[in-house]
C-alpha cells in the first residue's frame, strides 16, 4: 500500500504556476522576490543562508530543498548551512523561552 504525503518534492517545480490563477499577484510576487534576492547590502550567498535558516524556522520542506541547493550554488558549504540552521533553532527556542518571564510573573502573583 502506497502512502500519500502532503509534501511531494516534485511540487517545488510547480511553484511558478502560482501565476496561473492570479497572474497579476503572482507576477508581483516574483518581481519582488527577484529584487529582494539580488546582491545588495547582503551578498546573494548571505541571503540564501538567511532563507535557509528561515525555511527551517517556518518548517517549509519545499523551501529547505530549494535553499539547500541555492546555498550550494551561491558558494556556501555544509558547515555554513548547518550554522545558519542552528541560528534559526536557537532564536526559535529563545522566542519560546522568553515567554517564561510571563509564566514566572504570573506564578509569583499566584503564590504571593
Amino acid at each position: 500500500m502506497s502512502k500519500k504525503h502532503y509534501f511531494d518534492p516534485e511540487d517545488l517545480k510547480k511553484f511558478g504556476n502560482i501565476t496561473d490563477w492570479q497572474k497579476s499577484m503572482g507576477d508581483k510576487y516574483f518581481a519582488w522576490y527577484s529584487e529582494v534576492m539580488k546582491e545588495g547590502a547582503l551578498t546573494e550567498r548571505e541571503k540564501s543562508l538567511i532563507a535557509l535558516a528561515v525555511a527551517h524556522a517556518v518548517q517549509c520542506p519545499y523551501c529547505i530543498d530549494a535553499y539547500t541547493a541555492t546555498s550550494f550554488e551561491k558558494g556556501a558549504d555544509e558547515a555554513q548551512m548547518m550554522e545558519a540552521v542552528h541560528v534559526a533553532a536557537v532564536i526559535r527556542a529563545g522566542s519560546s523561552l522568553v515567554f517564561s518571564t510571563q509564566m514566572m510573573n504570573h506564578a509569583k502573583d499566584l503564590t504571593m
